[in-house]
């Protein structure tokens, strides 16, 4: 009877369970130093590697190995795998669908400084600005509604916040990409509400995408048999806070007050909710 029950234990135990605490540790000191070089190049541009832009790519593969690697430690490989791969199909066909008419984020053009194109007209870059993005903010949603997590409308609370922590991110990558990095630039339109150039009905349609993608990738991310007493886990929210201080550190190197200032106070709050949450 208790070898029956311990293989019972053993089956249901998420694949690589065992494996995935090492390798996100491993891979969350390679993120860290690489966000040091980065932070760096952001001060004195010209300090390492002259304007080579790989290493800002390098962050974001890095980061999304982090979130991954994460998630992984909770659920099962193919669950991980098949989230990601919803998240990055669905933001990349809304991004191309922008690309070629305008809608929904409005008259955005990339430039050369995001990288190659995957296939015309989708930067490679996008599809993983939107998994990082998604995955930190569900991650660091989870602990701010840790406090909640038995609640009966914990599935719909979950979806909202990460929605808007996802528009709160982008909120502070807008000025970066556009008056620091120069990823790509946004035509004029007849609305003149905007952030830095971004129209207001780019984080309308963040929302809404958003909520799409989580509408097709939230089954495949619930842990049909949670860990009991399991501790939470903060690097979700460190990857979240280090890409906002990358902003915000871009916004001051640039003299971009109103964005420094946003970011800033977007960042102490959502940090303090967080880890709040996370210590109930």
């Amino acid at each position: 009877m208790r070898r029956v029950v311990f293989r019972e234990m053993v089956l249901q135990r998420p694949r690589f369970s065992g494996l995935a605490p090492r390798v996100r540790r491993v891979l969350l000191a390679l993120f860290l130093l690489q966000f040091a070089l980065v932070w760096a190049r952001v001060w004195w541009p010209g300090l390492l590697f002259g304007h080579a832009r790989w290493p800002d790519g390098l962050l974001l593969v890095l980061a999304n190995a982090v979130l991954l690697a994460a998630l992984t430690c909770q659920l099962p490989g193919q669950n991980v795998m098949l989230a990601a791969l919803i998240i990055a199909v669905l933001a990349g066909a809304v991004q191309c669908l922008n690309a070629l008419t305008a809608i929904p984020f409005g008259p955005c053009v990339y430039t050369g400084n995001i990288g190659r194109e995957l296939f015309p007209p989708l930067p490679w870059a996008v599809p993983l600005i939107w998994l990082a993005a998604i995955l930190a903010s569900r991650g660091t949603a989870r602990l701010i509604l840790r406090p909640w997590r038995k609640t009966r409308n914990y599935g719909f609370q979950m979806i909202g916040v990460t929605t808007l922590l996802t528009v709160l991110l982008d909120a502070g990558l807008e000025p970066f990409a556009t008056r620091v990095a120069h990823y790509w630039f946004w035509n004029p339109v007849k609305l003149k509400f905007g952030w830095y150039t971004a129209p207001g009905v780019n984080f309308l349609a963040w929302a809404a995408t958003t909520l799409l993608i989580l509408a097709f990738a939230t089954p495949a991310l619930i842990n049909k048999q949670p860990a009991r007493g399991s501790a939470p886990d903060y690097s979700p929210l460190l990857v979240w806070l280090l890409f906002m201080l990358l902003f915000a550190t871009g916004a001051a190197g640039h003299q971009l007050w109103p964005a420094f200032g946003l970011t800033c106070a977007i960042s102490i709050t959502v940090a303090g909710v967080a880890l709040r949450g996370a210590r109930w």
